[in-house]
């Protein structure tokens, strides 16, 4: 059975504060509830939470447009890193999401583990493109070069 609870915070798949949604009712009551995610809909809890939800959309515009400017600067920006290889070019390891990360601090671009999104770590020599996730809405593509040391 489903019921309707106010959410009091984000809750990614779910909502932002203030969205009033229909869960199921274990999950409001074991998990959403004790944790103060949520809470049961009042006419007083949505006058508390509104000027909070106005004030949390207002701030994710701006992470948006300050996402999409950085994604314009990722489209002549690329990263190269060189690897050892074997006689014939077969990389000795491989080139995981923290090398690239930390080829792009030493261009002064501050990114985190979670958002360059690599399916699995890079094997051999090329030119790969690397989605880097800047915001929930917000996706660029890094031009990453592999070349042998």
């Amino acid at each position: 059975m489903a019921v309707e609870v106010l959410l009091m915070d984000a809750v990614p798949g779910l909502g932002i504060e203030g969205d009033v949604v229909r869960v199921a009712e274990g999950y409001a009551r074991n998990y959403l509830f004790p944790r103060g995610i949520a809470s049961v809909v009042t006419d007083g809890k949505k006058r508390q939470i509104e000027k909070k939800r106005i004030e949390r959309l207002e701030l994710m515009r701006k992470e948006k447009s300050a996402s999409e400017e950085l994604a314009k600067k990722f489209e002549g920006l690329s990263c190269t890193i060189a690897v050892k290889t074997s006689e014939n070019n077969k990389l000795f390891g491989s080139v995981t999401a923290a090398q690239i990360i930390e080829k792009m601090a030493e261009q002064n671009i501050t990114l985190e583990r979670g958002q360059v999104k690599l399916d699995a770590p890079l094997h051999e020599l090329g030119v790969f493109d690397v989605t880097v996730v800047l915001h929930p809405e917000v996706n660029a593509v890094l031009k990453v070069w592999i070349v042998e040391e």
